[in-house]
């Protein structure tokens, strides 16, 4: 598993209720249910990535993020997670706000645009970066609302979310003291715990 998707897992409880947002192959709620006996469900849009997921003994629905999850009722869901795909929804703010109905907590990764590698491209090249934790080139991208710590604490503030704990990490470390300071300008990747107010 991706440094992120390991570090998140360290806030799940054993025998809860993991709702996986965009979960992919299944990778993260296979381990989650056979390491933590979680009760695990996952949406995904991908046929090949559901048909890998449903081959691992997991319970998916197919489902584009982008509608929602009306079909949930309010606390349906201890955890609601959501690994690196915030940034490729049309709507982060409403499906934000959908996790902390869904789920006691939510925990959301993504990519932080103002690292200083991200930075450093832009201003010494004049183009879109293209790094390991942002891989695609601007026209093949399904990253459409980058974000960066202060961008996404902003949005919580703005939507009554309380932030519980936030990590910022990079290929390398789990978060060194000047990253824990200085997130926005050192952390590669964003790792947030949140519930509603």
């Amino acid at each position: 598993m991706r440094l992120d998707q390991q570090l998140a897992e360290k806030w799940i409880k054993p025998h809860t209720r993991v709702l996986d947002l965009g979960c992919g192959n299944g990778e993260l709620l296979a381990h989650m249910q056979h390491k933590h006996d979680v009760h695990a469900y996952g949406l995904e849009i991908d046929q090949e990535k559901i048909a890998n997921a449903i081959g691992l003994g997991l319970n998916i629905i197919q489902q584009d993020l982008n509608l929602g999850l009306k079909q949930f009722a309010d606390q349906s869901f201890d955890y609601v997670v959501m690994a690196q795909a915030l940034q490729a929804v049309d709507a982060p703010d409403i499906l934000l706000r959908d996790m902390v109905r869904v789920g006691r907590e939510a925990i959301i990764t993504f990519p932080n645009f103002a690292h200083w590698k991200t930075r450093s491209f832009l201003a010494l090249k004049g183009m879109m970066p293209v790094s390991k934790a942002l891989p695609y080139m601007w026209y093949n991208t399904p990253n459409i609302h980058l974000c960066t710590f202060k961008d996404f604490e902003a949005l919580c503030k703005d939507n009554n979310i309380r932030i519980i704990n936030r990590l910022a990490v990079n290929d390398n470390q789990e978060g060194s003291p000047i990253m824990k300071y200085l997130p926005n300008l050192f952390g590669e990747t964003a790792i947030y715990r949140v519930s509603a107010l």
